[in-house]
């Protein structure tokens, strides 16, 4: 009991500012009408000196990564087992697709590039899969690489993510997607589990739900791809030792059953409704540490290659999402 109220004594700062930046966030989008998403990551980078050494540092990691986490899991309370079939086999064949020659590509790439092999499978395992969670999940999962490798994937999967977040729903009508089309798009592409979430909420519920389900649809492949990483490493001699991390992540697991019981059509209206407004503003206040945390200008100090590296594979996957969207219909 009393680790919990320590616990809680040393989170309470950077929750609380995170809480209030969301507060202000759903307040201007509530009269403004631009995505409260939006608003609570600009909010946030302008906060961004909060995230330093400081009191509120330890409660701003806990929001974006623990609260974004239970706010995705939560999203299953407003999707049912029938939207999922709706869907189709295509978006499976489309993730399973993209992911293979993303990650295959960067790999060579790299390669080519004078990098490690490993940091294409890592720049390419994030872009392809879950962002910065993927990132950090392989860095423990792969022999170790330098800590400035894993740092650089990080924040510039995370930077990427924000701009593909504000830039693909404003391609989404030139390119003529429609709306089924377009969430698909926002799943599939996207790095970061939040931004997907912001960018499809963000533009209608139906885009939010289908974007979700596609993204958690990547979400999944963490645990293939993990196999494959220490399969690799081992069989070309890169193995190292360490902890291995989980192989599923467990909000994927619990927004899993979430959709299945709310399927069951056997929760009350009021139960589903009240989690979805929860899950609402969870992840509200999740973008808003998150923007916070971005520090844009630790790019600088990493050179041109890696960049160009990143943005590469971040184009290849959009444009081969297109192209298999084209194929599809």
């Amino acid at each position: 009991m009393k680790h919990v109220i320590v616990r809680g004594r040393a989170l309470f700062p950077g929750v609380i500012a995170c809480a209030v930046v969301a507060a202000a966030a759903t307040f201007l989008s509530q009269h403004y009408g631009a995505p409260v998403m939006l608003f609570a990551l600009m909010l946030g980078m302008a906060m961004d000196l909060l995230s330093g050494e400081g009191p509120c540092k330890p409660g701003i990691e806990f929001t974006a990564r623990q609260l974004l986490r239970w706010g995705v899991a939560l999203l299953g309370l407003r999707i049912t087992g029938a939207q999922v079939a709706s869907l189709g086999w295509r978006p499976v064949l489309m993730v399973a697709v993209s992911l293979v020659l993303t990650i295959g590509l960067s790999m060579i790439v790299a390669k080519l590039m004078g990098f490690n092999i490993l940091f294409g499978l890592l720049s390419g395992a994030a872009t392809a899969i879950c962002g910065a969670s993927a990132a950090l999940a392989l860095s423990a999962a792969l022999p170790p690489l330098k800590e400035r490798a894993t740092l650089f994937t990080v924040v510039g999967v995370s930077a990427l993510s924000t701009f593909t977040m504000i830039l693909y729903p404003m391609l989404a009508r030139p390119l003529g997607l429609d709306i089924q089309a377009t969430g698909i798009f926002l799943g599939a592409t996207i790095h970061d589990v939040a931004q997907v979430v912001g960018a499809g909420y963000g533009m209608s519920q139906e885009v939010g739900d289908t974007a979700t389900l596609v993204k958690l649809m990547r979400v999944a492949c963490l645990l293939p791809v993990i196999l494959f990483a220490v399969t690799f490493t081992r069989a070309t001699g890169r193995a190292g030792d360490g902890p291995r991390p989980p192989l599923l992540p467990w909000f994927a697991v619990g927004f899993a059953a979430l959709v299945a019981i709310n399927s069951t059509g056997w929760l009350p209206k009021a139960l589903t409704q009240a989690g979805s407004d929860l899950s609402g503003w969870l992840l509200v206040a999740a973008m808003a540490g998150i923007g916070m945390k971005t520090q844009l200008r630790e790019l600088v100090t990493v050179g041109l290659r890696p960049v160009v590296l990143m943005v590469g594979e971040t184009v290849f996957l959009a444009g081969l999402t297109l192209a298999l969207l084209r194929w599809a219909h």
